[in-house]
């Protein structure tokens, strides 16, 4: 138990040394620049990308469809 309430007091008093000094500073610009890096890029939500692949996939299924279809019509159709 004095273990845990040491660790306490000690992450308690590092936390305070941290945000007084510059290094509180540093991560808020880091953090601001990646942000701002993040944001110019064309990125696009896991959300977003399983849709379009979904998408993606409904349209291969529907092309293979009409190529099947088009090779039937092609092929009863009358012979030259």
């Amino acid at each position: 138990m004095v273990a845990k309430k040491l660790l306490e007091e000690i992450n308690a008093r590092v936390s305070e040394v941290i945000a007084a000094s510059p290094a509180k500073d540093i991560e808020k610009n880091v953090r601001a620049t990646l942000t701002a890096l993040l944001g110019r890029m064309d990125l696009v939500t896991r959300e977003e990308f399983d849709v379009q692949a979904q998408v993606l996939a409904r349209t291969r299924e529907k092309l293979q469809e009409l190529e099947a279809r088009l090779e039937r019509l092609e092929g009863s159709g009358p012979q030259t």
